[in-house]
């Protein structure tokens, strides 16, 4: 009962402010809801699921508890079928989707040997992509991963970095390797990228490959030229899978260059064996401040557009 309420009723009061029109008494070990058919039968579920994660041995935090709300007040999937849909698991940490649209994007990824993913930061896009192909290399449906992304950022180009060609790069693909190396063995991953099993790398070396039996992961797509896009997209070989993500409206690229993310949604729409996913305000598992600033943002540039701006 403790580890479900939170500390000093945390979960509770979460509970409570997203249904308040019920009534939520607590004596001991017994919990008393009164309220709506609709309110009491959302609530019991809710409670149901909570005693699910705890059974798992899962961590309680105040951030599944805010998921499973609103998975719940949303009537669609089951918080378990979202959240107990488990990847991998490290260091007794589970990662698995958080939000329906990330479940719908895992399932995507698993359907398909295509899958777009478009949608604002902090919707795991990339995240749960490296899940994915860490996943697949474990069970031998690939046999190596490799992890993309174009050298473009803005007000930088990489000539104008100091250092090697290894160290200009670095900076760009630092968030791949975090990623990387929250997922798996710190000492096993050199090892892998030594033999060649994990490569990360920028786009641009992509050029001239063709890349069979691996899970190709193209991240930041929405820096890439339409050229690039349809590069990297014939690159694929048999017994690959890929996986391209990016965020439509905060492209890097110069003025007046148009976003292969963008072009390509126009082209490939309908190709069986491809799929798009859109993620939006409602997936970010950042800050819960960021949930708001992403759908500010949605909000005004629906304004500048109806005003023709």
């Amino acid at each position: 009962m403790v580890v479900l309420l939170g500390e000093r009723d945390e979960h509770l009061l979460l509970v409570e402010e997203a249904f308040s029109r019920a009534e939520i008494l607590v004596r001991g070990n017994e919990i008393t809801v009164s309220g709506s058919v609709d309110d009491t039968q959302k609530i019991a579920q809710l409670i149901e699921e909570l005693l699910g994660v705890i059974d798992r041995e899962e961590t309680l935090s105040a951030s599944s508890v805010r998921q499973t709300i609103d998975l719940i007040q949303r009537e669609g999937l089951r918080p378990s079928q979202v959240l107990g849909d488990v990847l991998i698991a490290k260091h007794g940490k589970a990662i698995a989707p958080r939000t329906e649209g990330q479940k719908a994007y895992v399932d995507a990824i698993r359907r398909s040997t295509v899958t777009f993913a478009i949608g604002p930061a902090g919707t795991g896009k990339s995240y749960l992509a490296v899940a994915s192909a860490v996943r697949a290399l474990q069970e031998k449906e690939v046999s190596r991963i490799i992890l993309t992304r174009p050298a473009v950022e803005a007000g930088e180009r990489l000539g104008f970095l100091p250092g090697s060609l290894t160290e200009k790069i670095d900076p760009y693909m630092r968030p791949l390797y975090d990623a990387l190396y929250e997922m798996s063995d710190a000492e096993m991953l050199p090892r892998l990228m030594e033999r060649g099993t994990v490569e990360v790398a920028p786009l641009a070396f992509m050029r001239g490959r063709t890349l069979n039996d691996s899970f190709i992961i193209l991240d930041e797509a929405q820096n890439t030229t339409p050229e690039q896009m349809k590069m990297f997209l014939t690159r694929l070989g048999f017994g690959s899978k890929a996986v391209i993500n990016g965020d439509a409206t905060q492209t890097d690229l110069p003025a007046g260059h148009r976003s292969g993310l963008t072009e390509v949604m126009a082209i490939l729409e309908g190709i069986e064996g491809i799929e798009f996913v859109h993620l939006g305000g409602r997936d970010v598992v950042r800050h819960r401040i960021v949930q708001d600033i992403v759908e500010a943002y949605r909000v005004h540039t629906e304004e500048r557009v109806e005003a023709g701006e």
